[in-house]
């Protein structure tokens, strides 16, 4: 059970609602611990095989709660330096989930909701989502999102957004390659379905080690080492229970095991 949180579970799909929809779901120092806590949680459970990240109410999440910031601004640098690392370490654990992750985006993706829907692996947006890293109209920055965000949609585009702080209608963040799909409201969780039911066709083991190959190879010159890495993750791979399944079932023009059945 958590505070902010309410968790749905439909097979092997676990939505992570977040519920504080009176305050569009802003960032405070429980829903950061409630998120953090959520994804271990879930990560942990071999059950899950998707987890979707999804807003109560209009907006996906409006970015820090501003009653929080203005503690924040009070409080000593010590205090906030803590607040800031249990911010990132919140964003670095969604990030690094072995368990496949979407953004279900239906309104507004504000700061650190931005934030949220650039850590998660693949991000479907309505096209009433807007998105923005608002900061420095509050007289601060980006920080601890910024890995996230610049993964997204790329240094260049950064420069512009993070000084502008501009409202980023969907279609924009589709261009920008933040959204993945943009589609209309009564169509986002149909969407949504589509791609978990790709997600459940693939191998569990394979897709973290596919994401972990993608954070290990990204940015990198194509040198001996990373021929080398390259190499052993897939030697590696080959030999293990799950890929000699996979092989067998298309071999035997069958659902492998992990599929779940109709």
């Amino acid at each position: 059970m958590f505070e902010t949180l309410d968790i749905e579970r439909d097979g092997g799909i676990a939505t992570v609602w977040m519920n504080r929809p009176d305050v569009h779901n802003a960032f405070n120092a429980q829903l950061i611990a409630d998120l953090t806590a959520a994804c271990v949680q879930l990560d942990a459970d071999e059950s899950v095989r998707v987890v979707v990240l999804a807003g109560r109410g209009k907006s996906f999440s409006a970015g820090a709660d501003l009653n929080w910031m203005k503690a924040a601004g009070e409080a000593s640098v010590d205090e906030n330096l803590a607040d800031a690392r249990r911010l990132a370490g919140m964003l670095r654990t969604l990030s690094e989930m072995d368990t496949p992750t979407i953004a279900r985006v239906q309104g507004a993706a504000l700061g650190g909701g931005m934030g949220l829907a650039s850590a998660c692996d693949i991000c479907v947006a309505s096209e009433k989502a807007i998105f923005a890293t608002s900061e420095v109209k509050f007289g601060i920055i980006p920080s601890a999102i910024s890995p996230y965000v610049i993964r997204a949609i790329g240094e260049r585009q950064s420069y512009r957004y993070f000084q502008t702080a501009e409202r980023i209608s969907a279609a924009r963040a589709g261009e920008l390659g933040l959204a993945h799909e943009v589609v209309a409201p009564e169509a986002l969780d149909d969407k949504v379905a589509e791609i978990v039911a790709a997600l459940l066709q693939g191998g569990p083991k394979a897709q973290a080690a596919a994401k972990a190959l993608i954070r290990a190879v990204a940015n990198q010159p194509v040198s001996d080492a990373v021929v080398e890495d390259t190499s052993r993750r897939i030697a590696t791979l080959r030999s293990t229970p799950e890929a000699k399944e996979g092989l067998s079932a298309f071999l035997d023009k069958r659902p492998a095991a992990w599929v779940p059945q109709a």
